[in-house]
């Protein structure tokens, strides 16, 4: 079982696709994660995308973009674990698995609504989301 695993999610009042294309750029993902690198296992379109992930972490990366009511769920899961020196998972001190789990989840919530400041913006609370072929 990996010693860092977040598990995320958020509302994002505009549609799925919106939301995919913002992960659908390989160039923008060091900007999300910067210590991280990240290798397509799964591209699922408006879907989301799956990866592995290596660097600080090892193990595997989910996006997974459900459509509910008006808008999109953001599911967000990383497991993974840290790298020893020797660029393999290392076992961790539960307490220090449990410092950077925290700082992940942290992160995952810092993307999620800078996600949906930036897609949402100009919405008024209660208005459908806008669609990008309106007006």
């Amino acid at each position: 079982m990996p010693s860092v695993d977040v598990v995320d999610e958020i509302f994002l009042a505009v549609p799925r696709e919106r939301v995919a294309a913002e992960f659908a750029v390989p160039a923008r993902w060091p900007e999300l994660w910067p210590d991280l690198r990240l290798e397509v296992v799964t591209d699922r379109g408006p879907q989301g995308v799956r990866w592995t992930v290596d660097g600080a972490l090892v193990g595997s990366m989910e996006v997974w973009l459900e459509e509910v009511l008006d808008g999109t769920v953001l599911h967000y899961f990383l497991r993974a674990d840290p790298v020893g020196s020797d660029g393999r998972p290392a076992s961790v001190p539960p307490g220090r698995a449990a410092a950077e789990s925290r700082r992940r989840q942290r992160a995952a919530k810092v993307i999620g609504f800078a996600l949906k400041d930036r897609l949402e913006a100009g919405r008024a609370p209660g208005e459908p989301p806008s669609r990008p072929d309106a007006g």
